[in-house]
């Protein structure tokens, strides 16, 4: 299959932007309520990370300050698979809920590793 080699830059950009265009609406759920949550979340993480999930988000969508970003929403998942899912009973990502949380932590690492790539802001300058 070395003929997908040839998109290894547009299968990348499209990682990217999806990743992040999805990961936007968690922050959206915690900011504006949309799309309903069936929970109500504390402040903190209504805001702090509402707003890293959004904007942040946002920024890895279009590709700007893509690494530092892409990190800091990497440590965030990180901490959100510790604080909300994790626990003796159900260690395993499958058994806890926790399984987006840790699959955007390490997306968002290889993000910040690779940087923006083609199809971003980044790229035009």
């Amino acid at each position: 299959m070395t003929f997908l080699d040839n998109y290894r830059d547009q299968a990348y950009a499209l990682l990217r932007i999806s990743t992040a265009f999805v990961f936007m609406f968690h922050g959206t759920q915690k900011l504006f309520g949309f799309p309903p949550s069936p929970w109500e979340s504390p402040w903190h993480i209504q805001y702090i990370a509402g707003g890293i999930e959004l904007f942040g988000g946002f920024l890895i969508m279009i590709g700007v300050f893509t690494r530092p970003v892409a990190f800091l929403a990497s440590g965030l998942m990180a901490a959100a698979y510790w604080m909300a899912h994790f626990s003796t009973e159900k260690y395993l990502p499958i058994m806890n809920g926790g399984d987006a949380a840790v699959m955007y932590c390490f997306i968002f690492l290889y993000i910040a590793t690779r940087g923006a790539g083609i199809w971003s802001v980044e790229a035009r300058s």
